[in-house]
Parts: structure tokens; C-alpha cells; sequence
């Protein structure tokens, strides 16, 4: 596959990504994180294959951005998804 392919595919996916994320109700906006989450992790397993391969530094460099960019992903999904959970629960009273 060459370069030029590759970057037509991922303009495509971000554009549609873009497009169809920014139209969610913010009602689905947790349920939509995690399932981020879970491409992300399909995208940090790929990356690790694909670096392990080491056919090239090029494609490994490219391989270690982008386990280094879903990572944070999956780590900024969890964090934001813990302190919206975190304003739904109920307060205990302290019994001194």
C-alpha cells in the first residue's frame, strides 16, 4: 500500500470521526468514551505488533506516537469518566 493511499484513509477516518463524534448528545457522552476507549486499545495492541516487526525506523517511530497518543487517550477517557461518575454519587452523612 502505498503512502499516498494511506493518508487518503486516514483523512477520510478523521473527517468522518470528527463529524460523527461532534453530533453526540451529551447524554451519550460517557458510553462514547468508553467505546473510544476500547478502539484505542485495539490501536495501542497494533501499534506494539506492528512495532515489534521493526521493518523500518519510520514505521516505528509513527508506531510510537501513536501507542504514546491512544494511551493518553485510554488514560483521559478513564480520568474523565471518573470524575463524571464521581458527581452522581451520593454523600454519605459522617456519624461521629
Amino acid at each position: 500500500m502505498n503512502y499516498e493511499f494511506g493518508l487518503y484513509v486516514f483523512m477520510l477516518a478523521a473527517f468522518l470521526g470528527f463529524e460523527l463524534i461532534r453530533k453526540v448528545s451529551p447524554l451519550l457522552h460517557t458510553p462514547l468514551m468508553s467505546l473510544t476507549n476500547a478502539i484505542s486499545a485495539i490501536a495501542v495492541v497494533a501499534g506494539i505488533q506492528v512495532m515489534a516487526e521493526g521493518k523500518t525506523t519510520f514505521n516505528t517511530v509513527l508506531c510510537t506516537l501513536g501507542v504514546i497518543a491512544a494511551t493518553t487517550n485510554i488514560v483521559g477517557g478513564f480520568w474523565i469518566t471518573d470524575r463524571m461518575l464521581k458527581m452522581f454519587r451520593r454523600e454519605t452523612p459522617n456519624r461521629d
